[in-house]
């Protein structure tokens, strides 16, 4: 069976068809994914979000378009949106970081469990709505869009509440440094 009417197949709700799909394209979804991801557990998870999509978005699929065009376009996106999800982490690792290390040599000061400790008292100091938010971007590493449709607020107060936050930290860190000397 060609791609056309396994696409018209797939459409239609067939299960077989879209089985004979993934085992058709599965390792080049995968071999692409491995270029921009370190292991293979990611690589695989990428796999089965590209396939997973692939089935929810079966009624819109096209089978005039080409399909592998198609599945690369889903698995950029959901290796961007790995990658978007990682950075968040480092980003909020650097933020704390870089104002500590404005003040003072942290590694003579403090270990770094004992500063995790320490923001994540801060952190829990934040009011309620900013606390949730703040830690939804950087521990559940979701997106502003992501956090604003869940809590059913707008991104520009998504994005308030996390410049809000971090201020907060970097005044308390700066504040822990004068402290230590």
């Amino acid at each position: 069976m060609d791609d056309k009417s396994l696409l018209i197949a797939l459409k239609q709700g067939d299960r077989e068809a879209f089985a004979t799909l993934y085992k058709q394209y599965w390792s080049q979804v995968y071999n692409f994914s491995r270029l921009y991801l370190t292991t293979r557990e990611s690589a695989e998870e990428v796999v089965q979000e590209v396939f997973i999509k692939v089935w929810e978005t079966r009624h819109f699929i096209r089978e005039s378009d080409n399909f592998k065009g198609f599945l690369f376009i889903i698995t950029r996106n959901l290796i961007f949106n790995q990658s978007r999800k990682h950075f968040n982490e480092e980003f909020y690792r650097l933020t704390v970081l870089s104002a500590l290390e404005e003040s003072y040599d942290i590694e003579g000061e403090i270990d770094a469990r004992n500063l995790r400790e320490y923001i994540d008292l801060l952190i829990e100091e934040l009011p309620p709505q900013r606390r949730l938010v703040f830690n939804l971007s950087r521990k559940e590493y979701k997106s502003y869009k992501e956090i604003a449709q869940q809590l059913n607020i707008s991104e520009k107060t998504v994005e308030r509440h996390i410049n809000e936050a971090i201020k907060f930290l970097k005044k308390n860190l700066i504040l822990l440094s004068y402290f230590l000397m």
